[in-house]
């Protein structure tokens, strides 16, 4: 009976990184293992040629290869004493957890008005005082008008949306007193409804035309 010397990968040591496959990270294992600094120099320049050839895709990007050198002394679990052009890595930033991003500015409780009124509002305050910064404002608010109508579908009155617009300033515009008027809840309403009876309108056009196709 033929004995069959079968080497499975279950059996096989774990892949550092696998893209690369487990020729490259026998390569790597070897390179670590040369006796005199001028071989393991030699070999990882090898070894960095074809992992470039092995990952093209990343020609395009910055400092490829820096990107290489660190994945091969990752592969050889930073034991590869050997001369690299870069700084090499340490293990210790490799584990270091990241830090947790904040989560995204919101318009706190008003949140059928979007992050984008929060980023005008914050833009606005930067402008200096003068008319182009107050036909920005009246912009802002009528801007949020339209968006509370389009969440509540109804009506709303000026000085809700100037009341709003004071609190989301945190108090650094207010127009609450103004006697300016912004556009009518039903001019901004009747233009959303002639946009949906558009696009309506162009999808019968296209039925009748599949229609007629029928008859034909």
């Amino acid at each position: 009976m033929i004995d069959y010397d079968l080497e499975y990968n279950a059996e096989r040591p774990h892949l550092i990184i696998p893209e690369y496959g487990r020729h490259i990270q026998k390569l790597v294992d070897h390179c670590i293992a040369l006796e005199t600094k001028e071989q393991r120099n030699t070999m990882a320049l090898a070894i960095i040629d074809v992992m470039g050839n092995l990952q093209p895709h990343l020609r395009d990007v910055p400092d490829f290869k820096h990107k290489l050198w660190d994945q091969l002394y990752i592969m050889s679990d930073f034991k590869l004493d050997a001369e690299s052009p870069y700084e090499r890595p340490s293990k210790e930033e490799l584990q270091e957890k990241p830090q947790p991003l904040a989560y995204p500015k919101s318009a706190n409780k008003y949140r059928f008005y979007g992050n984008n009124i929060q980023i005008m509002i914050d833009t606005a305050l930067t402008w200096d005082e003068g008319e182009m910064k107050e036909a920005l404002v009246y912009s802002i608010a009528n801007h949020m008008k339209k968006c509370f109508l389009n969440w509540n579908k109804d009506t709303v009155e000026d000085d809700v949306i100037f009341s709003h617009l004071y609190e989301l300033s945190i108090g650094k515009i207010d127009i609450r007193n103004s006697e300016e008027v912004l556009s009518e809840s039903k001019n901004l309403l009747r233009k959303r409804n002639t946009q949906g009876q558009g696009s309506n309108h162009k999808n019968n056009k296209g039925k009748n035309y599949q229609h007629k196709n029928r008859k034909r």
